[in-house]
């Protein structure tokens, strides 16, 4: 067993030691990026394993170690790295737990001191709890976020919004079930096969690696596309997990919809922004200003060469900008409604809107009051500006029932004819 060892306030530290030998156990939110993250971290020397396991197991476990008012999220991530640690498919003295941290005012920031009372109350004070943020909140000398890892996950990220966009714009049409997903497989193995290479990446590898993904999606056999495209919007965890959202997009696909679920990669540029939207709203460095502004512009850079590259294929819906999403949302909200997703929630229905994507769910999770005001709290209004627009808020918490779920987004599909008919009256 590696020896513990403690900071100056009493945090026990994940040692290079520890790496060498411990598994790194990360929760699971969306499978293709997480998949690639993961296999990246292992490439630099870490054993990483993403979690599945049992829904009901997770919630019974999560309601035993985080008090129910806590958000549905912080009950679920935690309540899978619980039970994963208690498995006994892992040693207890050789495991570690990772988490992210964003700094900001979400609970979310605070997972990690929740996390680590859970253990305490399990009496697992052994296991280490390691912090993946970017805002310096905490270190560890076994586990650094380097500049070239941290390109190399921006890369994951960039991959994996595009291979999800395809994916979802081709598997309901396809003509040979399953194709798509063996190609989501074949791409994800490919690309990571380049990163454990060390295969030098440039901004021009990158593009033509994804005209290349462009093109093999755009060669499978499909039918008319013309499917009613559902968005799915919401609290970060809840909209992308499946476990979170009780498998909600497979739902839609099997309720005959196209999905269409924003990426990635506007929230990270969104949480970049909020850093810049501080300094203008409150004071502070010119150089924090300054180093945000130019991570900013980096990942938007990545963001419109994805978009031009989609735009080449008349077959694929190109995302819009983050620039041009700020812009739909600063008529209903301020930059500094930042708290969860802040007014990226309400520029992701308005983006979807003007899409012509006019079928939203809202995925709620209890006791997310951010979203709750971004999310539910804008739909009335949004529905005034847009009388076409056909928006659900579905709750997702510990006693809600998966069949009043799925009973109230049924509810919403079978009004998207309806709606049609108003907006022609």
């Amino acid at each position: 067993m590696a020896e513990l060892i403690y900071d100056e306030t009493g945090r026990l530290l994940f040692t290079e030691e520890m790496r060498k030998e411990y598994t790194i156990l990360v929760p699971q939110m969306l499978p293709v990026h997480f998949t690639m993250m993961r296999q990246i971290l292992e490439s630099y020397g870490y054993n990483c394993e993403t979690l599945g396991g049992n829904p009901r197991e997770i919630v019974d476990t999560g309601l035993k170690y985080v008090h129910n008012d806590t958000c549905y999220p912080a009950l679920l991530v935690i309540g899978q790295l619980m039970s994963a640690v208690q498995s006994g498919k892992y040693d207890k003295d050789k495991v570690a737990l990772l988490i992210t941290q964003t700094g900001g005012g979400c609970r979310a920031s605070n997972y990690i001191h929740l996390l680590r009372k859970a253990l305490k109350k399990a009496g697992l004070e052994q296991v280490p709890v390691i912090s993946l943020n970017l805002s310096g909140l905490e270190k560890n000398p076994g586990f650094k976020l380097t500049i070239n890892l941290g390109i190399k996950m921006l890369y994951a990220m960039v991959y994996g919004d595009l291979i999800v966009l395809l994916a979802n714009q081709t598997r309901p049409y396809e003509i040979n079930k399953g194709e798509t997903d063996r190609l989501v497989d074949y791409w994800m193995n490919k690309l990571v096969k380049e990163f454990e290479q060390g295969v030098k990446i440039s901004k021009k590898r990158v593009v033509a690696k994804m005209d290349e993904i462009c093109a093999d999606f755009a060669k499978i056999p499909v039918t008319e596309k013309n499917k009613t495209r559902v968005g799915i919007v919401g609290e970060i965890y809840v909209k992308y997990s499946p476990l979170g959202n009780n498998n909600l997009e497979e739902f839609l696909q099997n309720e005959g919809c196209e999905v269409v679920v924003p990426g990635l990669m506007d929230f990270m540029i969104f949480k970049i922004y909020n850093r810049e939207v501080d300094v203008n709203l409150y004071g502070g460095k010119w150089i924090k200003k300054t180093v945000c502004r130019v991570m900013k512009k980096y990942f938007e850079d990545y963001q419109q060469r994805m978009i031009d590259v989609i735009n080449k294929y008349p077959g694929f819906r190109a995302p819009g900008t983050f620039s041009h999403l700020e812009h739909l949302a600063m008529d209903y909200l301020g930059a500094g409604n930042k708290m969860g997703e802040g007014w990226l929630l309400t520029g992701e229905m308005l983006e979807l809107i003007n899409d012509g994507t006019n079928n939203i769910v809202c995925t709620q999770p209890f006791g997310c009051l951010p979203n709750h005001i971004v999310g539910k709290g804008m739909i009335r209004k949004i529905k005034d500006d847009y009388p076409e627009s056909n928006i659900v808020a579905i709750d997702y918490d510990p006693g809600a029932t998966k069949i009043n779920q799925e009973n109230r987004i049924k509810l919403m599909l079978a009004n998207t004819g309806k709606m049609k008919q108003f907006v022609k009256q």
